[in-house]
């Protein structure tokens, strides 16, 4: 558990459902359209998976109400081309989403700083990374907030949706990036 100033950040409980299925009934940006929740039960669903996790994908609550408002999540990968097994897994990539209601008051800061804390000093992160649509102007504010340098621009990177006629829409996607050494500096 990861507690700041406003919030926790905590494994998912089954309990959460409700909370989840507010914000992933319809995901704001396409890259995460794959987990939107159609039902309680699928979001009852979602909840245990995500909680089978909870070293590394957390919900953010509020702290005075115990709200679920979101969650951020990231994976150690092996920096080493091969991403042979021996190798040390120092990088992450996080994702974060936060509940439309929530936006605009921090929270996806406190959450996302605080986290990037833990995987840096805690789960031995050399480099975060994060990708971004060219459109989610709100998720590229974060990342330079945070103090990630913007890395790249891959245009027509991925394709989450289709079109009308079922074919992909691709979109540019914007690498962020920040080093350990830069995170402590910072």
């Amino acid at each position: 558990m990861i507690e700041t100033k406003r919030l926790l950040l905590r494994p998912f409980r089954e309990a959460d459902a409700e909370d989840m299925l507010e914000y992933l009934r319809e995901p704001m940006v396409n890259c995460f359209a794959c987990m939107k929740l159609r039902s309680l039960e699928e979001a009852k669903n979602a909840a245990r998976e995500r909680a089978a996790d909870g070293a590394y994908t957390l919900a953010i609550t509020l702290k005075a109400s115990g709200k679920v408002i979101g969650e951020i999540s990231a994976h150690p990968e092996s920096s080493q081309p091969d991403m042979a097994e021996n190798f040390v897994k120092d990088t992450f990539s996080p994702c974060w989403m936060l509940n439309r209601e929530y936006h605009g008051n921090g929270y996806a800061y406190e959450a996302a700083k605080a986290f990037f804390d833990y995987l840096f000093h805690q789960k031995g992160a050399r480099r975060i990374y994060a990708y971004t649509e060219d459109y989610n102007l709100p998720s590229q504010k974060l990342c330079e907030k945070l103090g990630m340098r913007r890395e790249g621009l891959f245009r027509e990177f991925v394709s989450f949706v289709n079109d009308a006629q079922g074919n992909p829409v691709y979109e540019n996607t914007l690498q962020y990036a920040i080093l350990k050494r830069e995170w402590d500096a910072g």
